[in-house]
């Protein structure tokens, strides 16, 4: 695996009304993303019938993936690459667990993980998406946004935190800012949408009210946004419409299997992002000093009680 194929450039959906959109070049390609709110969804329950993964064989293929991140990781470093992941989803679609299994060999001074709470007072003053530049990335950075500008489009839409004309102006300036990161400012920006069906999420969501480790990830929010399900559909199928982009598409992951869906991203990511496998340098352990007149003193200390 010694070079990796440049990033996708996969044809957008058919149909973008953006009138601030210049005309999309002609292929011949399967749309990267599917069309409306039923096919979407049925992607998302197409492999139901697939047989669950094992942790043994999980592990072992997300071992080998973890390797090649750490390789493109050099590669990013070396050659100063600026590299934008961004997650949606619904709730519990499986976006921490994923960014989790991006980030869990690699330096998180390197793959920085930005998850934003609700603007200030300040922030809502502010060019909306002024508060996400601040994170964008800098040479020799991948930077992973688990949730994002899109966000307007998102939560901001379904549960009315904002004007109609706010999301109009954001659907139109979006594909533009995003040309600019991509085109003059030489970001890589791979988007991807988790998508999970209602069966599942409503397991997921039930699992977060009775198991006390996951507690902590439910929010009223979640509540609310819970039954307005098409409401999102609804929303998601306009967001794709209009800034699914030859310079910025969307990519859509199955994520009814938590396991297999951080598998896809990940091979997913390392296919997108050209890197080379440097060759491992010789390293060896020099030789520790000698203990000279070293003596180790006599001290009352507080231990950690060995319970396990």
């Amino acid at each position: 695996m010694s070079q990796k194929q440049k990033p996708s450039t996969e044809a957008p959906i058919e149909g973008n009304i953006n009138p601030d959109m210049p005309p999309e070049p002609e292929t011949d390609d399967t749309p990267a993303v599917i069309d409306g709110a039923q096919g979407t969804e049925k992607a998302a329950t197409r492999k139901k019938s697939t047989k669950k993964m094992s942790n043994a064989a999980y592990l072992k293929a997300l071992e080998k993936l973890e390797a090649e991140l750490v390789h493109l990781q050099s590669w990013v470093i070396r050659k100063g690459l600026k590299v934008i992941l961004v997650f949606e989803g619904r709730d519990a679609a499986g976006k921490g667990g994923t960014i989790k299994a991006i980030t869990g060999r690699v330096s998180p001074r390197i793959f920085r993980v930005v998850a934003l709470p609700a603007p200030t007072e300040r922030q809502k003053s502010q060019m909306y998406v002024q508060r996400y530049i601040e994170h964008f990335p800098a040479a020799g950075e991948v930077v992973i946004f688990d949730r994002s500008w899109y966000n307007r489009i998102g939560v901001e839409t379904v549960m009315g935190f904002a004007t109609e004309d706010q999301v109009d102006h954001f659907l139109r300036m979006t594909p533009m800012f995003e040309k600019a990161a991509v085109k003059e400012n030489g970001i890589i920006l791979l988007k991807y949408w988790l998508e999970v069906d209602m069966d599942e999420q409503a397991r997921r969501l039930e699992a977060r009210i009775t198991d006390p480790r996951k507690q902590w990830k439910l929010s009223p929010m979640d509540l609310k946004s819970y039954s307005r399900w098409y409401d999102y559909s609804r929303a998601r199928d306009r967001m794709f419409k209009e800034t699914d982009t030859h310079w910025a598409p969307w990519f859509v992951a199955n994520s009814n299997d938590k396991k297999r869906v951080r598998l896809n991203i990940i091979q997913h990511i390392l296919n997108s992002v050209h890197y080379e496998v440097p060759k491992d340098p010789k390293v060896t352990l020099p030789p520790r000093q000698k203990r000279g007149d070293y003596k180790e003193p006599k001290l009352t200390l507080k231990h950690v009680p060995e319970v396990y």
